[in-house]
């Protein structure tokens, strides 16, 4: 049954992104059917003339549902490289946002057993290993906020069947039908495959059991790196006899796992720059990745924010910066946070006393008024401000980058 699949919903408010394709629809009048508290958000890309009008047919079915409902409008600049990838990660930023600002900690996404053999298509294609095959996780963490892929055991012929027999509407998006994307490329081949019996339940299985070796894998590098890894305060250290004394999968995976924890990024490095990395921490070199740079600190690696990456990000006080740093402090009218930088280490005689290096503390977080440093906690300037990483970036290495 479809309903047992949001039958273990979390507490509180649920929010839902709902597009008005099938997929999202059924799990909007799924959900509504629960008796929960919701809230609906349809983010209009604005990147074909019929968004519009499809975000306007969402609103008023969540209307007639009694449902509370937001249009979220990407406001963008020019696009390049691959449009599709360039708008999943804008509906991600902008439902996090929402979510956010709407106190909601959970949303639930439309993905179905379709959009996971689909996934392992395209990735297929682009001679993925065993984690880029695996399966769409159930539910991961981004920007603060925890998305759940309830139907991801659901045939999208399924909810399409759900719907009609309920007489409920969807809109089609015509670019669904486009063959410039991977992604109905990799519907078209779906069809084909059904000759020879494969279809989206095979391939969501294959993806299932790679999922778990890939957890197996994880696991046995997390015991690793708990062994040879220690953290100081927001940088890594390791080993570097110990790392180059594992199997390569292994160290692979330690070095992966921790420039996601600096970094916090959405997607892991591609293989070929992370080997490249690897190649540069072998013969000891200085190496920058994602964000993030690797040094020597004599007989270990230490991993740390990289001081370009963060240069330009600022952030309200209490809010979290670089999506892994939370300053608390007393109000401070017109403060912003951001990387102290070469700037604010010229004010402070004593940063020496904090016992990180300038290449950690140029992307510390600080606190500015203007150009006045008000704080710089962990260069030793507190000022009555404390810091501390974000709930979600203080468990490495258990922490795994979401697929």
């Amino acid at each position: 049954m479809l309903s047992e699949a949001l039958a273990h919903l979390p507490a509180g408010r649920i929010g839902l992104a709902v597009s008005g394709g099938s997929d999202s629809v059924a799990l909007l009048h799924l959900a509504a059917a629960t008796g929960r508290d919701l809230a609906v958000a349809t983010v209009d890309h604005d990147l074909r003339p019929g968004s519009a009008e499809e975000a306007r047919f969402v609103r008023a079915t969540c209307h007639r549902l009694g449902v509370d409902h937001d249009i979220l409008i990407w406001r963008r600049a020019k696009l390049s490289g691959n449009l599709q990838a360039g708008a999943r990660a804008a509906r991600y930023g902008l439902m996090a946002d929402w979510a956010r600002h709407r106190g909601i900690a959970h949303v639930l996404l439309g993905h179905t057993a379709d959009d996971q053999a689909e996934t392992f298509l395209m990735r297929l294609t682009r001679r993925a290993g065993v984690d880029g095959l695996s399966a769409m996780a159930p539910s991961f963490r981004r920007d603060g906020v925890t998305f759940h892929r309830p139907l991801l055991g659901a045939s999208r012929l399924a909810l399409r069947g759900y719907l009609a027999h309920r007489g409920l509407e969807w809109r089609d998006d015509p670019s669904n039908d486009d063959a410039r994307f991977d992604r109905t490329r990799a519907r078209r081949a779906m069809a084909a495959l059904a000759d020879l019996g494969i279809g989206a339940g095979h391939l969501s299985q294959v993806a299932r059991n790679l999922a778990s070796a890939r957890d197996e894998l994880d696991r046995v590098a997390g015991d690793a790196a708990r062994d040879i890894a220690r953290r100081d305060r927001g940088d890594l250290l390791i080993g570097w006899n110990a790392l180059h004394a594992l199997g390569h999968e292994t160290r692979r995976r330690i070095v992966r796992l921790a420039i996601a924890w600096i970094a916090g990024a959405a997607y892991p490095p591609r293989e070929a720059a992370l080997e490249r990395f690897l190649a540069r921490l072998d013969r000891q070199e200085i190496a920058t990745l994602g964000g993030c740079l690797a040094t020597f600190d004599g007989g270990e690696i230490r991993l740390t924010r990289e001081w370009s990456a963060v240069r330009d990000l600022t952030a309200d006080p209490h809010e979290t910066w670089d999506r892994r740093w939370c300053l608390e402090g007393p109000d401070e009218a017109g403060a912003r946070v951001r990387a102290l930088g070469p700037d604010g280490l010229s004010m402070l005689a004593d940063w020496r006393l904090s016992g990180l290096p300038r290449r950690s503390l140029l992307s510390s977080p600080s606190l500015w008024r203007g150009g006045t440093l008000v704080s710089a906690p962990l260069a030793g300037y507190a000022n009555g401000w404390s810091v501390r990483l974000a709930d979600d970036r203080a468990d490495f290495p258990l922490n795994r980058v979401s697929h």
